[in-house]
């Protein structure tokens, strides 16, 4: 098997292989696997002492930042506190300085005392506690070997968990799904116990050894689950449940959030008593020696385990699934389940390339959860134009912030002096609409990416080159809120440009130094700081000499109009190149021509007009496009690039095409329309040719506006339209575009 090795990031030490319950269901006492007869009762020192060298030597060849370590058994507890002491001391010690340890232990709870949990505090030890709901539910399974029931004694261990004292060590409550249990009561009788976490864990089966279905119904188990997401819901979700959690998250285009679903490789391994290295520990439930890989920790590194094929395999993603799974819409929310789930002995499909025996309980869970999820309540940008332009203005402030915060104090004190004025100007009602414009012009988003992309690749002089890019906004934003106050501003070549307002000469060709800016009535003054006299700008005004202003035009009716900007600095961002600032001819012919194209398309498709923008929109001529193309670039929502010689028709389809365009880039910043893109191919009606989904969704979103300019271009959409909706890649965002998509079709 190819592919980089996946270091172990979770391991589960089993401290003590016995048990003081007798659960029916238990996968290490009651299935497949019976070598914990052969094991030791106790995990020894000498297991302790290599364990901890060899995981802490393999955090370090991988640089991992932290390792989390199970404290597992059987029941954990019996192997007594001095032992867990000792277990605690080896693992501190070993990873001091190279990794965080994050140390938890998964019991059930019959055991625990202040004495233990003391220990825990010391060791900050998280604490997760078995429990399968009210004493009815967890009396069907977890009971003492003579028939008494455990259910009090798990009672006080949760209540002592639940102590102001022992609060932070609690990691919540594991329950193990019965079907002939009430899953409103098992989840009532969980949540009021007011754990952090809830995980629903699947009965461990196999194709051979398959689960319960007393009804026979093939989504029994979905249906049970869902019916605690119902009750989940009506309580207002009191508490996070761990397998609803993951389902979300998948279906928004996150990752799995457990090992039982999601196409994320497992990244786990398992220390038996004796030192033996094993897989994940469910595989007993396969066969005998299903999880063993013939290895232990004092002849064998870590690293080798992990290259292991049995390993390998549970780490190829969607690759690592079924065929049948890799054609179903929902493997990227179920991952093809558990890989033990998956087992079989017999037939064609001998091992685990098979669906899991849950398949059906999956995939009806999965559509239950989505079905269950407004789609305005995760991906409202998609539905609504304030959304996607409240989101666009969002990221902007984050890139900004985070700008600041990588600078760290490198930025000097003109970044500092910059900052304060920007949270002036944001803190108030003269001065925050002017920032609001400027941070809203698609090229102050290029220059935020320059600039954190020059931080990151600590390129000579990013620290001051970011530092000098901020004034020159914060002068726009003044000029535009009338606000009295003097901005220096760095300039070079003679001038500056101040974004969305225009360039103005300050010195000669060629010279550098910082200019001063300051707002008056009708205008603004410029001059050289510390220099002598100003200068008066009319804005907004005519171009004078040394005075070159963005240009702006109206449309009829209720259009937001648009301006050629031929001047900002960080418009070369296109695929094309910028053209060089166009003389007062050149804009007039494009101006003519621009608005001769937008009268046809107000004419033929006017919902895919400038107004579908959802805002003015910023064109740049470029220089090599092809006639009726438009091209968008690295720049926040409202830009386009166009070419500087073509007539009206070809400029319509163009800005028809690139408002598109620039509609779709935008949602695609803020919002998760698909995920693993890439892991399919779909064939492409109008090209014939095998593109990946993210190709796909952008062509047919593009092809739906030109068909309303140009009937021609509806060949292949309905195709294409019905190919995404079956695809996996769609999230619940991506649904609800296809929705909207369909019902413009």
């Amino acid at each position: 098997m190819t592919g980089p090795l996946v270091p172990f990031r979770e391991v589960v030490l089993k401290v003590h292989s016995r048990c003081d319950l007798a659960c029916d269901h238990c996968y290490v006492y009651e299935h497949a696997d019976q070598s914990w007869r052969t094991r030791p009762k106790t995990i020894s020192d000498g297991v302790i002492f290599r364990t901890a060298q060899r995981l802490a030597e393999h955090a370090k060849t991988h640089a991992l930042p932290s390792v989390s370590v199970i404290l597992h058994g059987g029941e954990p507890l019996l192997a007594g506190p001095a032992r867990l002491r000792r277990i605690c001391e080896e693992l501190s010690s070993a990873f001091d300085g190279v990794a965080a340890l994050d140390l938890r232990i998964h019991t059930n709870g019959l055991q625990l005392s202040p004495r233990y949990l003391d220990l825990f505090s010391e060791y900050d030890v998280k604490v997760g506690i078995s429990l399968d709901g009210d004493r009815a539910a967890n009396d069907r399974h977890r009971r003492f070997a003579d028939g008494r029931s455990s259910h009090p004694l798990v009672l006080k261990a949760v209540e002592l968990l639940r102590q102001e004292g022992y609060r932070h060590l609690n990691l919540g409550l594991l329950c193990t799904i019965d079907i002939e249990n009430d899953p409103r009561a098992v989840l009532d009788a969980l949540t009021e116990l007011e754990p952090p976490h809830i995980d629903f864990l699947l009965p461990h089966a196999t194709w051979d050894d398959p689960p319960p279905r007393p009804d026979g119904s093939p989504t029994a188990y979905a249906d049970w689950l869902l019916a605690v997401h119902d009750r989940w819901q009506e309580l207002g979700r009191p508490v996070p449940v761990r397998i609803f959690s993951s389902v979300l998250s998948t279906l928004n285009g996150g990752p799995s959030l457990t090992e039982s679903l999601g196409l994320a490789p497992t990244d786990l391994v398992v220390v038996e008593t004796d030192g033996s290295l094993e897989q994940v520990d469910s595989l007993k439930s396969a066969y005998e020696g299903a999880a063993a890989t013939g290895f232990d920790v004092f002849t064998h590194a870590f690293d080798e385990v992990a290259a292991h094929p049995g390993v390998r395999a549970r780490q190829l993603g969607l690759a690592g699934v079924s065929e049948t799974c890799r054609r179903c819409p929902v493997v990227r929310s179920c991952g093809g389940g558990l890989y033990t789930h998956r087992y079989s002995s017999a037939g064609p499909d001998e091992g685990f390339d098979n669906p899991s025996v849950y398949c059906h309980d999956l995939a009806a869970l999965v559509r239950g959860i989505e079905a269950r999820t407004p789609a305005d309540s995760v991906a409202p940008a998609v539905a609504d134009r304030g959304e996607l332009l409240a989101a666009q203005e969002d990221l902007t402030r984050t890139l900004l912030a985070r700008l600041n915060g990588d600078l760290d104090g490198r930025g000097g004190e003109r970044w500092a002096a910059a900052w304060e004025l920007a949270a002036v100007l944001d803190g108030s009602e003269q001065g925050s609409g002017g920032l609001d414009h400027v941070l809203a012009h698609p090229y102050t988003r290029t220059w935020l990416l320059d600039a954190l992309d020059a931080l990151h690749e600590d390129r000579p002089g990013a620290a001051s080159d970011a530092a000098d890019g901020l004034p020159a906004r914060l002068a726009a934003a003044v000029v535009r809120a009338g606000r009295d106050v003097w901005v220096p501003v760095p300039y070079s070549d003679g001038g500056l440009v101040l974004p969305t307002l225009g360039r103005v000469a300050v010195d000669g060709a060629g010279e550098h130094g910082t200019a001063r800016v300051r707002a008056v009535e009708g205008g603004f003054l410029i001059g050289r700081d510390g220099g002598s006299g100003e200068r008066r700008i009319e804005w907004p005004g005519p171009a004078v000499p040394g005075w070159l202003p963005v240009r702006g035009y109206a449309l009829p009716g209720s259009g937001p109009g648009f301006v050629i900007d031929d001047l900002d600095p960080y418009r070369d961002c296109f695929a094309e190149p910028a053209a060089a600032a166009l003389d007062a001819s050149a804009a007039g012919r494009l101006a003519a021509a621009l608005t001769g194209a937008w009268a046809l398309i107000e004419e033929r498709a006017p919902e895919y007009g400038a107004r579908s923008a959802g805002g003015p929109l910023t064109l740049t001529p470029l220089t090599g496009l092809k006639p009726g193309e438009a091209s968008v670039g690295r720049h926040g929502h409202g830009a386009l690039g166009i070419g500087a010689d073509d007539e009206a028709g070809t400029l319509a389809l163009a800005l028809v095409r690139g408002v598109r365009r620039a509609g779709f880039r935008a949602l695609v910043d803020v919002t998760d329309l698909y995920a693993a893109d890439g892991s399919w191919e779909h064939r492409m009606p109008w090209g014939e040719e095998l593109v990946p989904f993210s190709r796909l969704l952008a062509g047919a979103y593009e092809r739906l506006a030109l068909a309303a300019f140009d009937p021609r271009y509806r060949d292949g959409v309905p195709q294409a339209l019905d190919t995404l909706e079956g695809a996996a890649e769609l999230t619940v965002g991506g649904k609800q575009l296809l929705t909207l998509m369909r019902k413009e079709f």
